[in-house]
């Protein structure tokens, strides 16, 4: 067998190191890109008293405390959802009054640390007056102000879309539906692409923005929690909601690829 040179030995050793340093260096950004893929990002948007915080528990199995749910949160929120599959989702929960720490909460989820789906939390005029808003606001008021508060928030998430270089998704979920559980496929529809409605119209002007291909759209409606039920209907609606906890889980696991 022929011996290499010294000069040739070097060279080879050379090299090789380089390739063990260059494999090094990606390792970390291909262990983060890999850990995203399981774990992506969620943020939790929409306006305050709309029930962010409670579908956010729902989803990661975990429960706040009744006061801080009732008062609302001031700085962004974080959960983690795991499942047996090492496979979940990392929520933000993005506060909903109009404050400085909402507005950099923002910035966060679709500038600083763009997040992979968006869950848009609204009520159809059912949220829980707070902050701001008086406590004996119409539902006229609510429903105007999810719009103002949506319309704030899509020009986010069309400024983010165009940046990425992979489709994102944003899932309209419309909270409490169990207070209007007649009119569920009339809410569903005021808040879809393409229904003629203001939020509707918010909601074509976002996808124009963003492009089309770049930005998937569901709605779906929810509630968290039954409203003033006791005994067998007690039992029935949290059977209702837990089945629609199952449906948004798996249409998220199917938006990011897990399933």
């Amino acid at each position: 067998m022929a011996k290499l040179s010294q000069p040739t030995r070097a060279a080879i050793g050379t090299s090789l190191a380089g390739g063990a340093l260059s494999a090094l260096s990606n390792a970390p950004l291909q262990f983060g890109h890999l850990f995203r893929g399981r774990f992506p990002t969620v943020a939790v948007t929409g306006m305050t008293g709309v029930g962010k915080t409670r579908l956010a528990d729902r989803l990661a199995r975990r429960a706040s405390v009744e006061a801080a749910l009732d008062d609302g949160s001031a700085t962004m929120e974080r959960r983690t959802r795991k499942t047996a599959k090492g496979r979940g989702f990392r929520f933000r929960v993005v506060p909903g009054d109009n404050a400085a720490t909402r507005l950099s909460a923002l910035d966060e989820v679709f500038h600083d640390d763009p997040v992979d789906g968006v869950l848009h939390v609204v009520a159809n005029g059912h949220a829980t007056p707070r902050g701001t808003m008086p406590a004996d606001a119409t539902r006229e008021d609510l429903l105007a102000a999810e719009l103002e508060d949506f319309a704030i928030t899509s020009h986010r998430v069309a400024s983010m879309a165009v940046r990425r270089d992979r489709p994102i998704w944003l899932i309209i979920v419309v909270t409490k539906s169990d207070l209007f559980a007649d009119d569920v496929d009339a809410a569903v529809r005021y808040y879809s692409p393409g229904s003629g409605t203001p939020f509707g119209a918010k909601v074509d002007e976002l996808r124009s923005l963003a492009g089309g291909a770049r930005l998937s759209v569901d709605v779906v409606p929810m509630f968290t929690e039954a409203e003033a039920t006791t005994g067998k209907e007690k039992k029935q609606a949290d059977r209702g909601s837990a089945q629609l906890i199952s449906r948004l889980e798996a249409r998220m696991a199917q938006l990011s690829g897990h399933v």
